[in-house]
């Protein structure tokens, strides 16, 4: 029997990369390093429960907005992403089945209520963005549909679940109870760090946005001023950083050369890039990030 040639290496290299990006099974995974992020700098360990609850949910919701976003003919569309999960649509359909049965089995034997009113919080801003929820003028619209609106939305729900619910459930272990103001900190740091890693994909959907009369910030300022309005996010994350750090450790370098590659990645990122370029190496900037605290951490 023959070895497998380049071409089929190649072939199901990419079916296993399209089945991980496009499923959001690789978004959950985000997730999950972002929530050990924030473990990481409070110096306690990961709650495995937290840990599953965002990686379950966040592959509910991402799913959810790709069903909720399917286009009338997916078949044409010029997305390879929205093609996937057109001809994969059975397999979105379970996954998320999954992920809402995990959820209904852990959430409420194993987190805080206050804990789970924080994630109905979220989990509710999260469908009603998509969700034509609203009426002016006789035109219903969703909160996706408000100008300017979508960055804050994507970025606010990031920062409070990946940051806020993990020392939420932590103070109600009492296992460590964290100040109000260095909670309202790391928030902001993932704020801004999420709002740089958005923008490119909003200034990638620039055309489709504008057909679909959506305000996002690229459509509003445009293109080389929402390049601008990235590095601006990543130099107020930076200052912050500068700002509250007490001592040049390990966590400081990690996290100041995880911006620079971001910033770097942004700055070459461009709409003629390929979906992998944004769905694996600028949202992989939030594992990259974890991944850059262990490895400082080695030294």
């Amino acid at each position: 029997m023959s070895e497998p040639g380049p071409s089929f290496l190649r072939k199901a290299f990419y079916k296993a990369l399209d089945l991980l990006l496009f499923s959001n099974i690789f978004i959950a995974l985000c997730a999950v390093a972002q929530a050990q992020v924030t473990y990481y700098l409070l110096h306690v360990p990961c709650d495995k429960h937290v840990l599953a609850v965002l990686f379950f949910a966040t592959l509910a919701l991402y799913n959810f907005s790709a069903f909720m976003s399917k286009p009338a003919e997916p078949k044409k569309s010029p997305f390879r992403r929205v093609r996937w999960v057109h001809r994969n649509y059975r397999l979105m359909i379970t996954l998320t089945l999954i992920s809402v049965l995990s959820l209904i089995v852990i959430t409420p034997f194993f987190l805080s209520t206050a804990s789970q009113v924080l994630l109905l919080f979220l989990g509710g801003i999260a469908i009603s963005y998509n969700l034509p929820l609203f009426t002016l003028a006789d035109k219903k619209f969703g909160l996706r549909n408000v100008p300017g609106l979508k960055l804050f939305l994507i970025a606010l729900i990031w920062s409070l679940s990946c940051v806020l619910l993990p020392i939420v459930e932590l103070g109600n272990s009492q296992l460590v109870m964290i100040p109000a103001n260095d909670t309202i900190i790391l928030i902001a740091k993932r704020f801004l760090f999420i709002a740089a890693i958005t923008v490119p994909f909003d200034i990638r959907d620039l055309f489709q946005d504008r057909s679909y009369d959506l305000k996002t910030i690229p459509v509003i300022v445009g293109e080389k001023k929402s390049y601008l309005i990235c590095q601006g996010l990543l130099a107020a994350y930076l200052s912050l950083l500068f700002l509250f750090t007490q001592q040049f450790n390990s966590i400081f370098f990690a996290l100041l050369s995880t911006i620079a590659i971001t910033g770097w990645l942004i700055f070459k990122s461009e709409f003629k890039k390929n979906e992998y370029y944004y769905f694996f190496l600028l949202d992989g900037t939030m594992i990259l990030q974890a991944l850059m605290l262990l490895l400082f951490d080695c030294f």
